[in-house]
C-alpha cells in the first residue's frame, strides 16, 4: 500500500520508487472437509473454491489445488493418507494436487506466492496447527489469505480478525470434543460396547436400547452389547490364558506355546500372537464391566495408540455382560504382568514347567477348586495347593526326575 505521506514532487521515475517482486504471482487453493460420509466433498470443496477465488487478482486463476478429506483436529502430517482411489471415488470436480502437508513441503519449490482458503479452520481447527502452517509458509515467502477476513484497514485489525477466527475454531473444536467424550462416557456407563469385541465375545444389537431416530446424516448406528461367543471354547481359552499369567507367571511366548499345542481346546483365527495374548490379559472387559478410554488413538503418530492411565478409564457401575474372570483375578494378572516386565523371577509353576520341559513332559491343568489345582504331568495327575510352597515345587521336580 502506498504511503499517504508522499514526496513533495513526483519521484515515480526513480528505479527504487517501488519494490520489484521478480516472482510472478502463483496463488494456490487450500481446503478441507471433515468426512466423506457426513459431508459431501463434491459440493463443499467447489463451494470453498468459489469463496476463496474472490481474493484472486482480476484475471487470475489458481495454479494448483490442495485439499483433504480429514478431520481438522489432525496435524498436517496425518492428513491426506487415504488412497488416491478414495479421492477418485468422491467425484469432486475440483482437481487435487495433494493435501495440506504436500502444500507445505512443495510451496517454495513450486514458487507459490499466495495460499487462499475460505477461512482458517479449513487449514485446521487447532490454533497451534494453523499458526505453525502459516509460519512455515511465511518462511518460504508465501502469504496466507482467508476469504472471510476484511480487506483494507490496519494490519492490527486484520490480525485481530484472524486470531479471533482461529480462537473461535479452537473453542468449537474443544466443545465438540467435550460433547463427544460425554456421549461416549454415557455409552460405556450404559453397558454398550466400543470397538471390536474381545476374543471370547461377540457384539450384538441391544434390542432394549432406546430407539434411535434418524439423524441429520442418516440412521444412527445401533447400540451393541457383548455376549459370549457361540464357540464356548473361546471363553475357556481366555480364562486359561489369564490363569497362566496370574498363577503360573508365564510370559507371552510360553502361553502361546501352551495354547498352540492344543488347537482343539484353544481355537484362534490364524494363530496366537504376542499382541493377542497380552491384549487379552490386559483387557478389563473380561471382568464383565464395560470400560472406555483405555487408549488415546489420536497421538499424531500413524498407527500408534497411547495407553491412558487406569485412573482415566471409564467403568460401567455394574457388571453388564458375562465375565470371563473376576475383577480381583484381573487385577492380580496385571500385577504379575508388571512384575514380569520389571524382570522379577517366575512363579512356582513356571519352575515346574521348566523342569518338565527339560524332561520332555507337559504340564496341563485338569480341574481346580478354591484351594487346589489338579495338573496332568506326563502320565500322572498331581494336585497342587494355591499358592504352591517352594518345598512342594522342589518335591514335584524331584518326583518327575526320579520317575524318568
Amino acid at each position: 500500500m502506498p504511503s499517504q505521506f508522499g514526496p513533495p514532487i513526483d519521484l515515480s521515475d526513480l528505479a527504487n520508487f517501488q519494490q520489484a517482486d521478480l516472482r510472478p504471482r502463483r496463488p494456490v487453493f487450500v481446503g478441507r472437509v471433515s468426512t466423506k460420509d457426513n459431508q459431501n466433498p463434491a459440493s463443499s470443496i467447489p463451494r470453498q473454491v468459489v469463496l476463496a477465488s474472490e481474493r484472486l487478482e482480476p484475471g487470475e486463476e489458481f495454479v494448483a489445488f490442495y485439499w483433504d478429506v480429514e478431520s481438522g483436529m489432525l496435524p498436517p502430517e496425518m492428513r491426506g493418507l487415504g488412497p488416491q482411489e478414495m479421492y477418485d471415488a468422491l467425484s469432486v470436480p475440483t482437481p487435487r494436487d495433494g493435501g495440506l502437508q504436500d502444500l507445505v513441503d512443495r510451496a517454495e519449490h513450486l514458487g507459490v506466492t499466495h495460499v487462499l482458503a475460505e477461512r482458517s479452520d479449513r487449514v485446521a481447527r487447532a490454533m497451534l496447527t494453523t499458526l505453525t502452517v502459516e509460519h512455515q509458509l511465511q518462511q518460504a515467502g508465501v502469504e496466507v489469505v482467508y476469504a472471510n477476513e476484511p480487506v483494507g484497514g490496519t494490519e492490527s485489525g486484520r490480525l485481530r480478525a484472524r486470531r479471533s477466527s482461529q480462537v473461535d475454531a479452537e473453542i468449537y473444536r474443544t466443545t465438540l470434543m467435550e460433547m463427544s467424550t460425554g456421549g461416549q462416557i454415557q455409552h460405556a456407563i450404559n453397558g454398550w460396547n466400543h470397538g471390536y469385541p474381545p476374543y471370547p465375545y461377540v457384539a450384538v444389537i441391544d434390542e432394549h436400547a432406546p430407539a434411535q431416530e434418524r439423524g441429520r446424516f442418516g440412521v444412527n448406528r445401533p447400540k451393541r452389547k457383548l455376549e459370549p461367543h457361540p464357540d464356548s471354547r473361546r471363553f475357556e481359552a481366555a480364562r486359561e490364558l489369564c490363569r497362566l499369567r496370574r498363577e503360573e507367571h508365564l510370559k507371552a511366548a510360553d502361553i502361546i506355546a501352551i495354547l498352540a499345542a492344543e488347537p482343539d481346546l484353544y481355537p484362534i483365527e490364524d494363530r496366537w500372537t504376542h499382541n493377542r495374548v497380552e491384549g487379552l490379559i490386559a483387557n478389563p472387559k473380561l471382568t464383565g464391566y464395560q470400560v472406555y478410554n483405555r487408549k488415546a488413538s489420536r497421538t499424531g503418530r500413524e498407527g500408534f495408540s497411547r495407553l491412558n492411565p487406569v485412573s482415566k478409564w471409564v467403568w460401567s457401575p455394574t457388571v453388564v455382560h458375562e465375565p470371563v474372570i473376576s475383577l480381583q483375578e484381573w487385577k492380580q494378572a496385571q500385577e504379575v504382568t508388571a512384575g514380569l516386565r520389571a524382570g522379577q523371577a517366575g512363579g512356582p509353576l513356571l519352575r515346574i514347567r521348566a523342569a518338565a520341559g527339560q524332561l520332555g513332559l507337559t504340564v496341563t491343568p485338569v480341574g481346580s477348586s478354591d484351594s487346589h489345582t489338579l495338573y496332568r504331568i506326563g502320565g500322572r495327575q498331581v494336585a497342587l495347593p494355591t499358592p504352591i510352597p517352594d518345598m512342594v515345587v522342589q518335591q514335584v521336580i524331584e518326583d518327575m526326575e526320579s520317575a524318568t
